[in-house]
């Protein structure tokens, strides 16, 4: 038996009225908590240079205090016999002497904590003073940062979500900036001094640094340092990202596997280098690979790999080992691929005649805006090397060592995605032809600010297919037709 009475067809039922409006409240807006990264900023005085910034007495002596205690501790109590240009190792039994020596500190009667700071933050800076990078230390712990950019002592700026600001962060004065760019350098075997003003070096966890010092750095030693996410990106990451879309990922994955040259092009901070540490993780265990870097960034899972990095002089040893010589030497050991972290002089020659002699595979990155800009550049790298080849040459040496550019792009509202992938075909007359077979279709900006558009093919078929068949790789070919907007 129902639950529900029936109603007979002639029965009217009368209207039931329509609920008066409820005059619902407005809901509050909940505002986010502060992030502590971005401190408020001083007013600055007049007169005071924009690009050098300034730091109020207040905060000076604060940070002297700081610096003072963590020097003290390192010489009489942590480390007496390591100079404090050099990092100290933050071990468990060094950490806890560390804050049994600042509870005693801050408890003796001739200690004034200053009313500006807490006591547990405090001890957070005097450690990171003590064991790690100073100021700039909770920076780097961030895992959300990508980038941090020391403009002298004063001004530091960050990239989060694609998005660049100032902190609010501050150093004592530019030996307090000089001291933590040996901290970082020294470690390498690097040399930072008036002779030595422009480096290039790593954090422990692969980070990319680059410093500058006095007298080329006219406002302030500065220090730029691309952080490495400490979990490395897989395609699902980009997959989930946005940066390109399924077919996409399955085609640079076959085009790996099938040992297609690629050269992995974009700007600055477009993300080639996490591009092209993903696609080398589609290359087979068993394939003896060689990467070549001015500071070791690559993070190749497999096996067998042989990893070079430069060399640059020292007063101890003033030899020095360019990218072109690593190149040549590799050559010599037996590798199936060779992966150099970037070409910008003339090492572009040796890696092309590397792909052109037997080994297939082979990854690069280059600085270009477009794929026909990747073309144009690898021209003026080749010609760098010095040696006098025709322009046309070199081009039929680039038409036939590379087979594929993947175009990695920074778009405006700061997200990073493939916008192209592109095979070169050949030569025409003196012209390298290429065609798209995927592309990142733009269609302006949504309200909030974001890019629209979608990935897709371009409707052409790859003539790489073929090759792709003998690996393996059937690819349907619904994966080339063009479609609309997903």
């Amino acid at each position: 038996m129902s639950l529900f009475k029936r109603r007979d067809a002639t029965e009217t039922v009368p209207p039931t009225p329509a609920p008066a409006p409820v005059a619902q409240p407005k809901a509050e807006k909940k505002e986010e908590p502060p992030d502590p990264m971005f401190r408020p900023l001083e007013p600055e005085p007049p007169g005071t240079p924009r690009q050098r910034g300034f730091i109020s007495d207040r905060e000076a002596a604060l940070l002297r205090m700081q610096l003072q205690i963590a020097d003290n501790l390192r010489q009489k109590f942590l480390a007496p016999s390591i100079p404090l240009d050099l990092p100290l190792e933050r071990t468990p039994e060094l950490e806890k002497l560390a804050l049994e020596k600042l509870q005693q500190l801050i408890g003796s009667s001739n200690f004034r904590l200053p009313p500006t700071i807490s006591q547990e933050e405090f001890i957070a800076n005097v450690l990171n003073e003590a064991f790690g990078y100073g100021p700039i230390q909770p920076l780097i712990d961030r895992t959300d940062i990508t980038e941090i950019m020391v403009n002298g002592p004063y001004i530091i700026f960050v990239e989060k979500n694609g998005r660049v600001r100032e902190t609010g962060f501050k150093f004592l004065d530019d030996d307090h900036v000089e001291r933590i760019i040996k901290r970082i350098v020294l470690p390498l075997g690097r040399t930072v001094s008036v002779d030595h003003p422009l480096i290039d070096a790593r954090l422990p966890d692969g980070s990319r640094v680059n410093a500058v010092i006095r007298p080329c750095a006219i406002d302030g030693p500065n220090i730029t340092i691309r952080k490495f996410s400490k979990e490395k990106l897989t395609m699902n990451d980009l997959l989930r990202f946005g940066s390109l879309n399924e077919d996409m990922a399955r085609f640079l994955e076959a085009a790996v596997v099938s040992r297609r040259n690629i050269i992995v092009s974009g700007g600055t901070g477009s993300g080639k280098t996490t591009l092209i540490n993903i696609l080398s993780g589609f290359i087979p265990e068993h394939e003896r690979t060689v990467t070549i870097e001015d500071a070791a960034e690559l993070q190749l899972r497999q096996r067998n790999v042989v990893r070079l990095e430069t060399k640059k002089p020292n007063p101890i040893s003033p030899t020095e080992v360019t990218i072109r010589q690593c190149v040549v030497n590799a050559l010599r050991m037996r590798p199936e691929r060779i992966v150099v972290g970037e070409c910008r002089s003339g090492e572009a020659l040796d890696m092309l005649q590397a792909m052109n002699t037997g080994h297939d595979g082979s990854m690069t990155t280059i600085h270009a805006n477009s794929p026909r800009d990747c073309i144009s550049r690898l021209e003026t790298l080749v010609l760098m090397a010095g040696v006098d080849l025709p322009l046309t040459s070199v081009r039929k040496q680039i038409a036939s060592a590379i087979h594929m550019i993947v175009q990695a792009s920074r778009l405006r509202d700061g997200s990073r995605k493939v916008t192209n992938i592109t095979e070169i075909i050949g030569m025409e007359g003196e012209t390298v032809i290429m065609q798209d077979i995927y592309k990142f279709f733009d269609e302006g900006d949504g309200p909030d600010g974001k890019v629209k558009g979608y990935h897709g093919p371009t409707g052409v078929r790859p003539e790489c297919d073929s090759v792709f068949k003998q690996y393996g790789f059937n690819l349907p070919p619904a994966m080339f037709m063009k479609k609309s907007a997903v």
